[in-house]
């Protein structure tokens, strides 16, 4: 085999806050397979997981930092990988709950959607016929009234929560380019220091398109206001996620797959696992002469404060 051309980070977003369980019997929503899925995923090449809770019960959305600590102790005792508890867990609650489980766990890095938006899955409903549990219809269709609310004020709170308090490294989460202006706005005030950590979003109703204009157009984007101070990947939803996935590892970023961004190994065929997409976009990083980033390199390339330094 040729030289390695470079390190490319794969994330795995493990369940996430939009799928239900209707959707894909293989979405974990109970914390051993939460924790089993992660594990696993980890094995299979994701340096970072990118972690939701869910009520054990029924699927539903949770905030609840002990039903994060239902499954967190396990994947940190089994695996070296990142651990990135999200903040934007849930479109209906306050800014302060959502902070809560990374306040709790100080992990090495949560996400950070970097503006307010219109966020909607609703015409979801439609696909389904019946529910496994009783509040998934509702919480699909009612999507269409979601504001999802990320304002100045409210990212300002969860750098003095998070960032300042914990070292806690962010990704910030850009659904549209004016989120990109946000972030920059937000670095010339002092609230991040470089280098920061990019996920670019594709494919969310109310967010940018997944067309791949828009990533070129995100990128050239980013290069103008943040130069070499950043760090890139791409999440593209459903069946956006590998092509994107694999253009982004051209154009020289990471990636990030998981049951959270789309439920499918291929158009048409449910994913069994989230380790079955790590493996599929691993054989791409690989197959085009690149290299599998380990959790180190992302620490190394992010300034992450460690994993000893993560209350688990």
């Amino acid at each position: 085999m040729g030289k390695k051309i470079g390190k490319v980070a794969i994330s795995c977003a493990i369940t996430g806050a939009i799928h239900t369980p209707t959707m894909s019997d293989a979405l974990p929503y109970k914390p051993e397979d939460i924790a089993q899925q992660a594990i696993d995923a980890a094995e299979a090449g994701a340096a970072v997981l990118h972690l939701h809770a869910r009520h054990p019960e029924d699927g539903s959305v949770s905030l609840d930092p002990d039903h994060f600590m239902g499954f967190l102790p396990s994947i940190r005792a089994n695996t070296d990988a990142v651990l990135n508890i999200s903040t934007g867990g849930s479109l209906l609650t306050t800014i302060e709950d959502r902070i809560k489980p990374s306040d709790v766990v100080s992990p090495e890095m949560s996400s950070l959607n970097m503006g307010s938006m219109n966020f909607s899955f609703h015409g979801l409903a439609k696909r389904y016929d019946k529910f496994k549990f009783d509040w998934e219809k509702e919480y699909i269709e009612e999507s269409d009234a979601y504001i999802f609310r990320n304002t100045f004020r409210d990212i300002a709170q969860v750098e003095k929560s998070l960032g300042q308090k914990h070292g806690v490294k962010f990704e910030h989460e850009c659904y549209d380019v004016g989120h990109l202006y946000n972030l920059k706005f937000c670095m010339d005030t002092g609230l991040f220091k470089a280098p920061v950590f990019i996920q670019f979003i594709f494919g969310i109703l109310g967010g940018i398109g997944a067309d791949l204009d828009n990533l070129m157009f995100m990128k050239r984007t980013a290069d103008r206001l943040f130069g070499d101070n950043y760090q890139w990947s791409v999440m593209a939803a459903g069946g956006a996620q590998i092509p994107f996935a694999t253009q982004a590892i051209m154009m020289g970023g990471n990636v990030r797959v998981g049951l959270e961004d789309s439920l499918f190994i291929e158009r048409g065929k449910l994913a069994t696992s989230n380790a079955q997409q790590v493996l599929k976009i691993r054989r791409i990083i690989e197959e085009l002469g690149y290299e599998v980033a380990t959790p180190d390199d992302v620490r190394e390339m992010l300034s992450l404060k460690g994993s000893d330094k993560v209350a688990i």
